[in-house]
């Protein structure tokens, strides 16, 4: 990676917090290839232990990967007294469980957050942290901001409505929150709480909103409703029906999770994110039901059934991208279509598709 931005990076130690799930392990292993050294702090807990292993690429023998919760004040302290960076992604990530256990959420996702905070506040080695958000803190985003005037705008709109059967909103980093899970609540309020904590003390700090992250190896977790490219993708490789809740028409602006770890390790170092808030995404609208399409395209023969919208799960949005580009200087590089053919390619992988799944799959 010849990326001069980057080079900052070089023989410094990151730790990444929730570095051994999905996203934190990608993260890391882009820390490595471009020089540093990553700590991964987590709980290695929401998965079977071979998922970490031989899925993630993760190994808890080594001395880097540190096993513990960022609840531990103690834990913490000693892994950030180490660090010359911090990315903040270990969450209770999955909106149906946030929603089922929401102390389970505020433990994790605020006391957790509020533990690491004090000990990046305390530490002055920390050069910047990198607060992992959600799209979901903009729910169905504000009315208001749809209204735009300009006859531009007017055409774009009709475009919209004749392929979504409304007007997707898109979201800039201006947009009012108004989080409509357990989970988005918890991401909202850790927002403000780094610019409070961080603010105070001088400590640079970005904020990165996610919008909808998919691509190998995510592995679909039971009772959940996240992820839909890899539910859609492994149900289908099974023969079973795609459920498209509330008929599919929310819209969902989908990232590659190869490119969501670029896009973060580049608001590490990049000078114009100090203390910016970025969403990370495609600037592209795309409905669950065309996901769907484009997995039955792979799998001939599925079927699409619509069933109820789950609580919390709103009609979205895709993410405005001028100021990710203007701050990072870059953008995604992995199309929807291509990160699909790569997801189901890989679902041949061995135990890319959990047990519990199999088992509902129709005898052949």
């Amino acid at each position: 990676m010849h990326d001069t931005l980057l080079k900052e990076l070089a023989g410094r130690t990151v730790l990444v917090t929730g570095g051994a799930g999905l996203i934190g392990s990608r993260i890391a292993g882009y820390l490595r290839q471009v020089g540093a050294r990553p700590i991964s702090l987590c709980t290695l807990d929401a998965y079977p232990q071979h998922t970490y292993r031989d899925l993630f690429g993760v190994d808890p023998s080594d001395p880097d990967v540190v096993v513990g919760s960022v609840q531990d004040s103690d834990l913490v302290k000693r892994v950030v007294a180490e660090s010359d960076y911090v990315i903040h992604a270990a969450a209770l990530a999955d909106v149906a469980a946030c929603t089922r256990k929401p102390m389970a959420a505020i433990h994790t996702n605020i006391s957790g957050t509020q533990v690491l905070l004090d000990a990046v506040a305390a530490c002055e080695r920390i050069r910047r942290l990198v607060f992992v958000s959600s799209a979901s803190v903009y729910g169905n985003g504000d009315p208001e901001d749809w209204a735009r005037p300009c006859e531009e705008y007017r055409t774009v709109r009709k475009l919209l409505e004749a392929v979504y059967g409304r007007v997707p909103p898109q979201f800039h980093e201006h947009t009012r929150l108004r989080p409509m899970s357990v989970y988005a609540n918890t991401k909202a309020w850790g927002e403000t709480q780094t610019a409070l904590t961080l603010g105070a003390v001088g400590t640079s700090y970005t904020v990165v909103r996610y919008f909808s992250v998919y691509g190998d190896p995510q592995v679909v977790k039971k009772n959940s409703h996240s992820w839909v490219v890899a539910w859609f993708a492994t149900r289908a490789a099974l023969g079973l029906p795609l459920h498209l809740n509330g008929g599919g028409h929310q819209v969902r602006d989908l990232v590659h999770v190869d490119d969501i770890a670029a896009a973060t390790v580049r608001a590490l170092v990049a000078p114009r994110a100090h203390n910016e808030t970025i969403s990370i995404g495609t600037g592209i609208p795309t409905s669950i039901r065309r996901v769907a399409e484009l997995i039955a395209e792979r799998y001939p023969g599925t079927r699409l059934v619509e069933t109820p919208m789950p609580p919390g799960d709103p009609l979205g949005g895709y993410a405005a991208t001028h100021r990710m580009e203007a701050v990072l200087g870059w953008r995604p590089t992995i199309t929807l279509t291509e990160g699909v053919a790569r997801y189901v390619d890989w679902l041949g992988t061995p135990g890319a598709i959990p047990a519990w799944l199999r088992a509902e799959a129709p005898a052949v």
